[in-house]
């Protein structure tokens, strides 16, 4: 059964992820004016792609099941995450002026934000989303309102950007949990899409108005092509992780190693016996009448030693012999 909101003509939907995306370039290249901080090429190019995927979902008819979740898978699964690596946060973060810049960041540390940016409450969205879709007339009812199925596609779109942001997205959040934990409810969605896709091919449980050929090709697409998409969130997620280093301790002393010699020949370190100092020792100085003169050498202090000594004595013969000559 064919959705009759697609039957034909030009979605006026699918005119958004252009506009959407003119808006990013233009701020991006507002960044790389010159004296800018400059904006990477990878991530307007990623988030180019996000925009591609979304048109496209939006412009291939739905025809019937195996359509819708072609439809799906782009828009719900592939095109969040291209979205997302585009780091649009950041860029709108930005490009704006700071008082609207403080506004934001205070809005987006709003509890209420918290909540919404929790990778458990994007799970809860998205993979209830799909179970409440299939295992509800939910389905039944898009096939014959347009309205809603324009409804249900954002909802998917939504969503896929919120839990892919959470677990992966570059974008600071200050408040998201450690990487285990995301893997953890990332491994969590796997399980919930793979036991849906085996549900639609089995045909047990479901309410969709489709043959059991439709319903398996269907979940076919569902279970290969979404475990891609999400081992590409898994790798996003670790091409972003950056582990935390321990803090540094500061080194403890280094015990010297025992002396190996008796206790009784060991020869301790006291007055008597100082260590030898490994620095030159300084010469002499000459004291004269409470004035220090410049150091000599050890040879000259001998030399003015001995004349003092030797004019001492020429004094005291001439003095009380009377010698005809007096040295001084």
């Amino acid at each position: 059964m064919s959705h009759a909101g697609h039957a034909g003509g030009f979605p006026a939907t699918a005119l958004l992820p252009a506009v959407v995306f003119w808006a990013y370039l233009a701020a991006a290249l507002r960044l790389r004016d010159p004296g800018g901080p400059g904006w990477a090429h990878g991530r307007t190019a990623s988030f180019g792609l996000g925009t591609l995927l979304v048109t496209v979902g939006l412009l291939r008819p739905a025809g019937d099941f195996v359509g819708h979740m072609w439809q799906h898978l782009l828009i719900g699964m592939l095109a969040p995450l291209a979205l997302v690596l585009g780091a649009p946060v950041t860029l709108l973060l930005r490009t704006l002026d700071r008082r609207t810049g403080h506004r934001l960041v205070h809005l987006l540390r709003h509890p209420v934000a918290r909540v919404l940016g929790h990778p458990v409450t994007g799970l809860l969205l998205t993979a209830g989303g799909l179970w409440l879709l299939y295992l509800t007339p939910l389905y039944r009812a898009t096939l014959d309102s347009p309205v809603l199925h324009t409804v249900v596609q954002a909802h998917f779109l939504l969503s896929g950007c919120l839990f892919a942001w959470s677990i992966a997205g570059p974008d600071p959040g200050p408040h998201r949990p450690r990487v285990p934990v995301r893997l953890v409810v990332l491994g969590a969605g796997v399980a919930a899409h793979a036991t849906i896709a085996q549900l639609l091919y089995a045909g047990a449980l479901v309410d969709v108005p489709a043959t059991g050929a439709e319903l398996r090709a269907g979940a076919t697409v569902m279970y290969y092509l979404g475990d891609l998409a999400e081992i590409a969130l898994a790798l996003a997620l670790l091409a972003t992780w950056r582990p935390e280093r321990p803090a540094r301790r500061p080194a403890r002393p280094t015990r010297s190693a025992p002396d190996p010699r008796p206790a009784h020949s060991r020869v301790p370190q006291t007055a008597c016996h100082p260590p030898r100092s490994t620095h030159r020792r300084r010469p002499p100085r000459v004291e004269r009448l409470g004035c220090q003169s410049a150091p000599v050498a050890p040879m000259a202090f001998h030399s003015r030693a001995s004349s003092a000594v030797g004019g001492t004595w020429w004094v005291s013969r001439a003095f009380h012999g009377g010698g005809a000559a007096v040295r001084a």
